[in-house]
């Protein structure tokens, strides 16, 4: 019998900009959202667009590159995996949040968006997936 597969690809821009956080031990952790477009033609020939927002985790030396070079409007590729968390609200009722947990991340605009400098290159290295822990 097979394994399973849990794996995600997203295209699109980014929606805010990137927080970014530091855990109790110190795991740098930035998070942001894609807005995904899709547009069909219905039978009757009109025209429909629709937007999917994602929300994105990165972790550690990725979570660090996209707080640094991500940023508003900025066009991305992002892979990785999907996560729901859940946790209790302040008024007792059970919250979840289903997020991309980010592997790759690939900057697809020509520039960085990089706020305050309009002129910074992309880093030298290329982005790599990470391990993330499960």
């Amino acid at each position: 019998m097979a394994g399973s597969l849990n794996k995600v690809m997203i295209i699109g821009n980014v929606g805010r900009d990137p927080e970014m956080r530091y855990t109790q031990n110190g795991t740098p952790v930035t998070s942001f959202s894609v807005a995904a477009n899709r547009r069909w033609t219905t039978p009757e020939g009109d025209q429909r667009e629709e937007t999917e927002w994602v929300n994105v985790v990165a972790w550690r030396q990725l979570a660090e590159t996209a707080n640094r070079f991500v940023a508003k409007g900025s066009k991305v590729y992002i892979e990785g995996r999907l996560q729901t968390r859940s946790w209790e609200g302040q008024d007792g009722q059970k919250r979840y949040r289903t997020e991309v947990v980010a592997q790759t991340l690939l900057l697809l605009d020509s520039r960085p968006k990089t706020p305050g400098t309009g002129d910074e290159a992309y880093p030298p290295e290329e982005i790599e997936p990470e391990e993330i822990p499960f």
